[in-house]
């Protein structure tokens, strides 16, 4: 039986994604299939290009024919996720209002809630699938690196690792920076109602200083990671020419590879970040 809003005060994202479980399966299902799609790519790159070598058209057909493919399955979930999303929308927004009505909650709050509820659905109409097709990238990409050479592999996989540390490390931190940044949002209402300039300023000041904590904090994980990731990408080249690979095909294929599994490892950030900002939310959308 499903479980509404407003017989439970508890909003998370693995509780809107039980309650409305089909529609989110179905688009979940066609990023699989897009996930898929795009992980083939770079092998079918790899064998155009010795198929031209070698005065074949084939595998150009083939390679044309996986776009063609991908675009209509790409097509396909982002027409359905509109329509899908903004009904949740509007479903979680009308509940909570009216459960916060109901517990006389003032309206400044109930403003303030209903804002951070858009943030819940735009996590799962467009960062949920992005962590997906990430999560297959990488682990799909790894397996398929790990078939070219092994160095490569091991390489981007310590990347990961170093990710992974440095996530736990600030993972606090971040959840309380976020925390009082919304708790600074939660007054706008009460503080522009005063029509006072100080107060006014000085609001806008806090919400900017804790954005600027929250900005300054990421600043510092990215740039960690990404002295990893040069050293991924200056190191990959290097492993496959010493392997004593000669078809340029292959080449080219392993380091496309590479790049894909990094373009997946940049993203990932951002959505830890989100995740970590949408718990702290969960739990004051909870009070």
């Amino acid at each position: 039986m499903q479980a509404t809003i407003n017989s439970n005060n508890h909003i998370s994202v693995r509780r809107l994604m039980s309650r409305f479980r089909w529609r989110i399966l179905f688009t979940m299902a066609l990023v699989l299939i897009e996930s898929g799609l795009s992980l083939a790519f770079p092998l079918f790159i790899g064998a155009s290009i010795n198929g031209l070598l070698e005065q074949r058209t084939t595998e150009l057909f083939y390679l044309g024919g996986l776009g063609i493919l991908m675009l209509i399955v790409g097509s396909a979930r982002r027409f359905f996720d509109t329509r899908a999303y903004s009904n949740i929308y509007t479903t979680i927004s009308t509940e909570t209002v009216e459960r916060e009505q109901k517990q006389g909650k003032p309206l400044t709050v109930t403003t303030a809630r209903v804002q951070l509820l858009t943030e819940f659905v735009e996590f799962l109409e467009n960062s949920f699938p992005m962590i997906i097709e990430s999560l297959i990238g990488i682990v799909g990409v790894l397996l398929i690196i790990l078939s070219l050479n092994v160095s490569v592999f091991l390489a981007c996989l310590a990347l990961f690792g170093l990710m992974v540390v440095i996530y736990i490390l600030s993972g606090k931190l971040n959840f309380r920076l976020n925390k009082n940044f919304n708790d600074e949002l939660e007054k706008r209402v009460d503080v522009l109602s005063t029509q006072q300039r100080p107060m006014i300023e000085n609001h806008f000041k806090a919400v900017m200083k804790w954005n600027i904590h929250l900005s300054d904090l990421e600043t510092v994980n990215y740039a960690v990671i990404w002295l990893g990731i040069i050293m991924v990408l200056v190191y990959s080249p290097i492993a496959v020419i010493d392997s004593g690979v000669i078809n340029f095909g292959l080449i080219f294929s392993t380091l496309m590879y590479v790049f894909q599994y990094i373009e997946n490892i940049v993203m990932l950030p951002l959505f830890i970040q989100q995740i970590i900002r949408l718990q702290e939310i969960s739990v004051r959308l909870s009070d």
